[in-house]
């Protein structure tokens, strides 16, 4: 148990290289004829069209012609695809016919491997509450949501607002950089690290394992399912570290501390343990992150909201929601049906798997005037279902919203106009949806 463990050996050391995108890369380069094809039309698992900024005419078909079909055959085995705000919401309210538990394969639309060991795979489960169906979805969920409330929000204000512009501060006029690296990743681990009282020489590993843990498509190298266990593990052996250290402490503000003094999460099993740092970890380190990047790429993408920006900056708050809408950090996430069902004239049944394109439904054409378009002034920006719909939504979605406002309106106050010049890499992958790399100039406006 987690709560069991002894200290674990503090002069371990943690690996830092390669990045996930660097081992992923190089295996491409080596084994990239080996990939399994994908060869149906609505096939929209593959990650080409997203790393190449192309699954938009792809998704605009399907929600015309078929906004719910299904996948016989892909790398990730048969699914479904559900591609509109209305069929996503309802899949969505019925929580227990759609299953989120890991117990069904969880949330995203890879599986283990066939032929994995069962002990093994057993070991590598790492259960996390939005993972979970009720109740244990709902005690887990209700020990970190006290870091969330408007009251706890209200309180990280000054920092994130000191920390935004102390960073904005440090960046160069005229001279061409990575926004990812100075600015994205920077403010959201940042973040990250104060949320977990994490010590700050180490921040950058957050990052680190977010990427190794969020990368779906590492399941489709053997040799990199086992390399991203490993690197888990260390994840595991660092925060055990601090869970150790704050067991004989008063109960703080930090979310370590909250799992350490809740019923519900103070027994959880080291991999439950590790499931659910992965799942705060990555939920609010690549989400916040994409679309920090996402958003300066979007305005450059269109002058007519930069100008709008740049004139009124009342704006920011609804477009904070437009943005989020617009990049859709998240691609999809994935149900399981526990019994069969009729889903608008289809037939599911009991074990089929559900893919929920969030990023679809977010330029669905029957909620959303112009949905290609970023319009920061949207009457219904805050329709989007990227943080999700129903018992599932995003716990943290408030502190991603006052991340990115802040981000916005120190911005503006620094009359801060961001071009992109160089390299644009987007993330390979057909869960995560971002940037990796965003080379940009910035001038004032």
């Amino acid at each position: 148990m987690a709560t069991q463990a002894t200290a674990p050996d503090q002069a371990f050391t943690y690996r830092r290289s390669p990045t996930a995108m660097e081992a992923f890369d190089a295996w491409l380069k080596e084994h990239g004829q080996d990939l399994p094809r994908h060869t149906e039309k609505w096939d929209v698992s593959r990650s080409d069209i997203y790393v190449e900024d192309k699954w938009q005419p792809i998704f605009a078909a399907m929600r015309a012609e078929a906004p719910i079909n299904k996948v016989t055959e892909s790398p990730y085995g048969a699914y479904w695809n559900v591609s509109t705000v209305k069929t996503i919401q309802h899949v969505e309210s019925l929580p227990e016919l759609y299953s989120s538990s890991w117990q069904y394969g969880g949330i995203t639309i890879g599986d283990p491997p066939p032929d994995i060991d069962p002990a093994v795979l057993a070991e590598r489960q790492l259960p996390m509450f939005i993972a979970m169906d009720r109740p244990e979805h709902t005690g887990q969920r209700r020990t970190v949501a006290p870091a969330f409330t408007p009251g706890e929000i209200a309180f990280m204000e000054a920092e994130v607002r000191e920390r935004t512009a102390a960073t904005l501060d440090t960046l160069p006029f005229g001279e061409q950089f990575d926004w990812v690296d100075k600015v994205s990743i920077e403010l959201t681990t940042g973040m990250l690290a104060i949320l977990f009282g994490f010590p700050w020489k180490d921040r950058r590993l957050l990052t680190y394992w977010s990427d190794w843990a969020g990368d779906v498509e590492l399941g489709l190298a053997r040799e990199l399912i086992d390399v991203r266990h490993e690197i888990l593990l260390e994840m595991g052996h660092y925060f055990q570290r601090l869970w150790v250290e704050r067991s004989g402490a008063e109960p703080s503000r930090d979310l370590i501390s909250m799992m350490l003094h809740s019923d519900a999460m103070n027994h959880m099993s080291p991999q439950e343990f590790m499931g659910n740092l992965v799942l705060l970890i990555v939920g609010g380190n690549d989400t916040t992150r994409n679309t920090m990047s996402g958003i300066v790429h979007a305005l450059d993408q269109f002058p007519d909201q930069r100008a709008l920006f740049e004139a009124d900056p009342s704006v920011i708050p609804n477009g904070v929601q437009e943005c989020i809408r617009y990049v859709t950090p998240l691609a999809h996430m994935r149900r399981t049906a526990t019994a069969d069902a009729d889903l608008f004239g289809h037939q599911i049944s009991k074990g089929d798997k559900l893919i929920l394109w969030y990023l679809s439904a977010n330029r669905d054409e029957t909620v959303f005037d112009n949905p290609d378009k970023l319009i920061l002034n949207r009457e219904n920006a805050r329709r989007h279902v990227a943080f999700g719909y129903g018992i599932h939504r995003c716990v943290g979605a408030r502190l991603a919203e006052l991340q990115l406002k802040i981000l916005l309106e120190e911005m503006h106050k620094r009359r801060m106009r961001v071009h992109v010049t160089g390299k644009v890499e987007r993330v390979r992958a057909n869960f995560v949806h971002g940037f990796r790399k965003l080379e940009t100039t910035i001038e004032r406006f």
